[in-house]
């Protein structure tokens, strides 16, 4: 048994992760990498950190700036970088939205929208799943829910490509370009948000970014730096997770025909579906947490203030949870992947993101009977924290 190696950012682990998870599970479960920062592979592991409060989330703030040399606008404001009691507050502002009985009414209006995207493209006979179909669907919802104009989604999705690799260049040795862009988005964000913000504070509108002013203008419950980090907070993973849950779960069907063809001949299998492509291969591959004190996990103790990478993607593809999990089975039973997290920061959106991959697939398969990969190399963008496709070409 040889010492592992694993380089996070290769171009090979970004293509295909799931064999050096595997390796790391067997032989290495909690991994101390040469970089810097600690790897957990096993469900039962990853569950501890994602439940155990002594693995915080506050304390990365200050590891980022300490690690940049300065702090990126907005970073620990959002309810995703806090603990409670302000994860608590934050949280309860925009939960109340995104409740499945809430986002279940959205249903007739997702559909339409995916119809008029497919109606786009259907005599084309081909094209890019990501560019025309993953991506700009969740962006008009995630869009229309805050009030933001959907006319600007070229902007943010740029905007939103840079602020996501800018996660990885925080916890990897600094690329600069990659830094660089990454502040330029997060302050370009930051500078739309504000002047939407000043246009919603003179004229309100029956939208979420105007419920949230006026929470912020009642008095204490939300400042307005907390109000921007939200924003940004809910148009970049609102549409983030989705694109790739679409994406990966659409070419993950097409290189398993047999159950491609068991869903298109039984629709009403699509939610179990989709929540076995969320667990073979999801659409958010890591989280990260700092210990506030010593903690042992796994045989090994890990120091107070270091930083830990709970690999979500690792542990949906555990053998000691999921029995063959290398097999994609959209009837899975007791399929309990914690590809939306788990905990107090399990993902505010994953009832719109499942209600949106479930009718984007849907439709995609009863639509295009002849759906098919217009590509043998599909190929990913370099991210340790998000797992999703730069671009999809297929053929109907």
């Amino acid at each position: 048994m040889g010492e592992i190696t694993f380089n996070p950012m290769d171009a090979e682990f970004i293509a295909n992760p799931y064999p050096t998870y595997h390796r790391l599970r067997a032989e290495e479960p909690v991994h101390h990498n040469p970089r810097g920062f600690w790897v957990l592979t096993r469900y039962e592991d990853v569950l501890v950190a994602l439940r155990d409060p002594r693995f915080a989330k506050e304390a990365i703030a200050a590891f980022v700036a300490a690690r940049l040399g300065f702090a990126p606008p907005g970073i620990g404001l959002s309810m995703l970088d806090r603990d409670p009691p302000d994860h608590t507050r934050l949280r309860g502002l925009v939960s109340k939205a995104f409740t499945p009985r809430v986002v279940e009414v959205l249903r007739p209006h997702i559909q339409r929208i995916v119809d008029g995207l497919l109606e786009r493209v259907e005599t084309a006979g081909s094209m890019d799943l990501i560019e025309d179909f993953a991506y700009p669907l969740p962006v008009i919802v995630i869009c229309e829910l805050l009030g933001v104009p959907v006319e600007d989604r070229d902007r943010f999705k740029q905007w939103g490509l840079d602020i996501a690799r800018g996660l990885d260049a925080i916890w990897l040795p600094p690329d600069s370009e990659v830094a660089a862009r990454s502040m330029a988005s997060r302050h370009a964000l930051s500078d739309y948000f504000r002047a939407l913000i000043a246009e919603r504070r003179a004229s309100p509108r029956g939208d979420m970014l105007s419920a949230l002013i006026a929470a912020e203008e009642a008095g204490d419950t939300l400042s307005e730096d907390e109000l921007l980090a939200t924003c940004i907070l809910l148009l970049v993973a609102g549409h983030e997770t989705t694109v790739n849950l679409i994406g990966n779960g659409t070419l993950a069907l097409l290189r398993h025909t047999h159950e491609l063809r068991r869903l298109r001949e039984n629709p009403g299998l699509i939610a179990s579906a989709v929540e076995e492509l969320l667990r073979y291969d999801g659409p958010v591959q890591r989280t990260a947490r700092i210990p506030s004190e010593d903690v042992t996990i796994g045989g090994r103790t890990i120091g107070k203030g270091e930083l830990v990478l709970p690999f979500i993607g690792a542990a949906d593809r555990d053998p000691a949870q999921f029995p063959d999990p290398n097999c994609l089975d959209i009837t899975r039973a007791d399929n309990r992947h914690i590809a939306f997290g788990w905990g107090i920061h399990f993902c505010l959106g994953a009832p719109l993101a499942r209600i949106e991959g479930q009718i984007a697939i849907n439709a995609l398969l009863q639509r295009m009977p002849k759906l098919a990969l217009a590509t043998d190399t599909p190929q990913y963008r370099q991210s340790l924290t998000l797992r999703g496709l730069s671009a999809l070409p297929v053929s109907f």
